[in-house]
């Protein structure tokens, strides 16, 4: 019988809150559910959100009764916020966050490396925006709630998974006891020890780092702005590397690289925590200042990926489906990419607008992604702690050089989480004009948002289905476009024509954007009327025209729903 904790977890600036199990006696009737997503972190609740967008409905298994323990993620960047915004919860982190855009990394005393992310007055967020994992959980939680389209299930821990006659058997124990749930589809949403990946001796590709790193909180007042701060090879601990950031609440997280040969239990005694932030507090000027601890870890830098996401009626998502290195901000920020990738594939092959070749193609897309961060954080990992000898030895000169040698320091960026862009796509049109643009988004890209008014961005105007950017000054959408969209809506395909360029209405069109200065139509490299961008419900672009006729469109609709 599983028994979780009922007791709140303790914190000097969360009031956790003990949630009610979920029990099957008080349901007795367990009808087999369209998608069961296990594991209530935040890849799991933005898959549930993303697919209740597309209006199909799903339970989410939390084993535990309360949100997860201590900051964790905190770094959250501006296309998560931009994900965010859609399943409804940006606006809170944004009014309880710390936005930043500067990261400094310090040798011996001196700066010798200032990162400035790109920032202007088109962008609704800023590059990273810094909140304790704790809330963001509790906003997504109150979002699915919300949702009459999520069951939430607290205290219910998954023992195992069955796949047979085209569906999942799912084995959930409870306070109460076990009972069965049969599923269409499993979301594995279970973390980076994954019992369902295990159980599945699913084996990932990639490389373990030697070395731990110590995470922790705590609450201090320290004279500084919300910037990334780097230390290397700092006298007290000599040879590795030490980052700090503010937290909202007087909360400053210290992530410090331990020495080779200690163990995490060591590293995690008090008086090794209290002596080591004494001695970082001290470098850096402030010794003796009083703080106080709210929570410790301790981590390894692995970058690691299933080589497939989508087992039969199983799909893996998150930290279940890779472990990536945190430095660059890269777990929670992959995850939500993720899960808002996995959200509109799914909820598409479950309602019959597209057929397996759709969920291959997330798989493929987000394989490739996971891929393509290994080999960036890869090389700020060998940075930060480096491997062998011979790559502490290159790292030591680019420390040495940069006292005084200007030309190295940009050796220290910390290549920054960015959203992958589907460059080769299956779902990208084969016969546009995207090589014709000479500015804008690229097959496979996000939007680029542009601000159109105090509080109105584009961005603000986009979401839950396809989406048509259609530039004109026309009074309406060509007849022939719109018989092929309304084709595709009668087929069940949510697409929304948004016109652009028109200072009227255009009929034909859901919105009509006027963009009287034509900035819109100069951030998407439109030169001339009837040009058009196609995006895919996760807002990637699939296909662009400088002109657009309705074969056109019937095709790149047909391409981005393969059956």
């Amino acid at each position: 019988m599983h028994t979780p904790s009922t007791e709140a977890r303790p914190s000097i600036y969360y009031q956790y809150e003990v949630f009610q199990p979920w029990l099957a006696s008080a349901h007795p009737r367990q009808e087999r559910k369209k998608v069961v997503i296990v594991g209530a972190g935040p890849a799991g609740m933005v898959t549930a959100l993303e697919l209740a967008r597309h209006g199909v409905p799903s339970v989410v298994l939390a084993a535990d009764l309360q949100f997860s323990p201590g900051s964790r993620a905190i770094c959250f960047t501006r296309r998560s916020m931009e994900i965010l915004q859609q399943v409804g919860v940006a606006e809170r982190l944004s009014a309880l966050g710390l936005p930043w855009r500067f990261g400094n990394s310090f040798y011996r005393g001196q700066r010798v490396f200032r990162m400035e992310a790109p920032h202007d007055s088109d962008d609704r967020f800023f590059p990273i925006i810094n909140v304790q994992q704790q809330y963001l959980e509790e906003y997504l939680h109150d979002a699915c709630q919300a949702s009459p389209l999520i069951d939430f299930r607290w205290g219910n821990k998954v023992t195992r998974v069955e796949t047979k006659d085209g569906h999942a058997v799912i084995d959930v124990d409870t306070p109460e006891g076990p009972y069965a749930l049969e599923s269409d589809w499993v979301v594995a949403a279970d973390g980076g020890r994954s019992g369902i990946r295990s159980a599945m001796n699913l084996q990932m590709e990639g490389a373990s780092y030697e070395g731990f790193f110590v995470i922790a909180d705590i609450r201090i007042d320290l004279p500084y702005p919300t910037e990334r701060l780097a230390f290397f090879d700092p006298e007290w601990n000599p040879g590795n590397t030490i980052l700090m950031h503010r937290e909202p609440h007087g909360i400053w997280r210290v992530d410090y690289q331990l020495p080779p040969g200690e163990t995490p239990e060591q590293a995690l005694r008090p008086e090794s925590l209290k002596s080591r932030i004494d001695a970082q507090l001290a470098m850096m000027g402030h010794a003796g200042i009083p703080w106080e601890m709210d929570w410790s870890s301790v981590y390894s830098a692995r970058t690691l990926t299933l080589p497939e996401f989508v087992h039969g009626r199983v799909v893996f998502t998150g930290d279940a489906a890779h472990l990536l290195p945190i430095f660059g901000v890269r777990g929670a920020n992959t995850a939500f990419q993720d899960a808002q990738s996995l959200g509109w594939h799914l909820a598409f092959v479950v309602k019959g607008l597209a057929g397996p070749r759709l969920l291959a193609n997330h798989s493929a897309e987000r394989v490739g992604a996971a891929r393509e961060i290994i080999a960036e954080s890869g090389k700020s990992t060998r940075f930060m702690a480096p491997p062998s000898r011979g790559f502490r030895l290159l790292r030591d000169a680019v420390l040495s050089l940069s006292l005084t040698q200007a030309f190295v320091r940009p050796l220290y960026h910390w290549r920054t989480s960015r959203p992958h862009e589907y460059s080769h796509s299956l779902l990208n049109c084969r016969d546009d004009d995207n090589a014709l643009f000479q500015a804008g988004p690229a097959h496979g890209a996000p939007p680029q948002n542009v601000r159109l008014g105090e509080d109105d961005h584009l961005l603000d105007h986009l979401g839950g289905g396809f989406d048509l950017l259609y530039f004109t000054d026309a009074p309406a959408v060509p007849e022939p476009l719109q018989q092929v969209i309304q084709a595709a809506r009668q087929q069940g395909i949510p697409l929304q024509v948004i016109a652009v360029g028109a200072a009227q209405p255009v009929a034909g069109a859901d919105q009509t954007l006027p963009d009287a200065d034509g900035r819109l139509r100069q951030r998407y490299g439109i030169t001339a009327q009837g040009g058009a961008y196609l995006l895919r419900p996760d807002q990637h672009i699939c296909a662009r025209w400088r002109s657009l006729d309705a074969a056109r469109l019937q095709a790149a609709l047909t391409t981005a729903l393969p059956p």
